[in-house]
């Protein structure tokens, strides 16, 4: 059985299509990260102790890149099986997931990158079907 996979993904979350002969199934991954990494506290400090009481920007960078790479080894757990990947999605994501896939040794699977803006569930499903069916 011929398996392609269809993957929709920004860093908050992946749509996976996966099409076989039987038919096509969509699942959905919620990353846990954050849009963008903020000091915590509701104003800014003033003082003489304000490195202290303020977590540092690269812990902050530590923890939001240690939740991509988790969020990443998920996705990739679930188009493990594919001969045919397309990937596509609005940001920066795809670019990261593709030189994970090439890492792992799946960058020979990837059929097509492509940068596209926010879609529906329906849209996504067609889409992925549509680039299959050619």
């Amino acid at each position: 059985m011929r398996t392609k996979v269809g993957l929709w993904i920004d860093h908050r979350k992946a749509i996976v299509v996966t099409v076989t002969d039987k038919g096509d199934e969509t699942r959905l991954l919620i990353s846990a990260v954050e849009k963008q990494l903020r000091r915590s506290g509701d104003s800014p400090l003033k003082g003489r102790y304000e490195r202290q009481q303020v977590v540092a920007d690269d812990s902050q960078q530590k923890g939001f890149t240690g939740h991509l790479n988790s969020y990443y080894d998920a996705v990739i757990a679930s188009i493990g099986g594919a001969e045919s990947i397309l990937i596509f999605g609005p940001g920066e994501a795809k670019g990261e997931l593709k030189k994970r896939l090439q890492r792992k040794g799946l960058g020979g699977r990837i059929a097509v990158l492509e940068t596209v803006d926010k879609m529906t569930d329906r849209q996504i499903s067609a889409k992925v079907r549509q680039h299959f069916a050619e």
